[in-house]
């Protein structure tokens, strides 16, 4: 039986924060669709040159909350997106004002939170970087 990958959908309370933060990941807005009588909005976002739909994170934003949802309806782990350098995204992130949960101490792997908790894995493409400081010695913070 043949299946085709479409998007991971999450769950944002403050849209225009989410956006940023996705934003700051090097995600761009694909496409949005409002929906009058369902009262939410989608915004379909995915890496610059991905933009067949192949690789999308859909952003449902509930015009009047979340409230009356179940409060288990997040069963979620993680997004993770491959970066060029870790280190600078990290960075970058970092003077955002975005907290560095598992800082890239191995040169390939950090955990950063969306506005809604939303972990994002952040993985370094080819081979990991040599350790470099503050990453190195840079302790966790909270959890992702």
């Amino acid at each position: 039986m043949k299946m085709e990958y479409l998007h991971t959908m999450v769950r944002v309370k403050d849209l225009e924060a989410s956006l940023a933060f996705y934003k700051l990941l090097g995600l761009k807005e694909r496409r949005r669709s409002e929906n009058e009588s369902g009262r939410f909005t989608l915004v379909f976002l995915c890496p610059e040159g991905q933009e067949d739909g192949t690789h999308d994170l859909e952003l449902t934003y509930n015009w009047d909350g979340d409230e009356g949802l179940p409060s288990d309806s997040r069963h979620f782990g993680h997004l993770a997106y491959r970066v060029e350098d870790v280190y600078a995204k990290c960075h970058e992130l970092m003077e955002a004002g975005v907290t560095i949960n598992r800082p890239p101490r191995d040169g390939y792997m950090a955990f950063v939170r969306s506005p809604d908790n939303v972990s994002v894995e952040l993985l370094q493409m080819g081979d990991p970087k040599p350790p470099q400081e503050p990453w190195a010695s840079m302790g966790n913070t909270g959890h992702w």
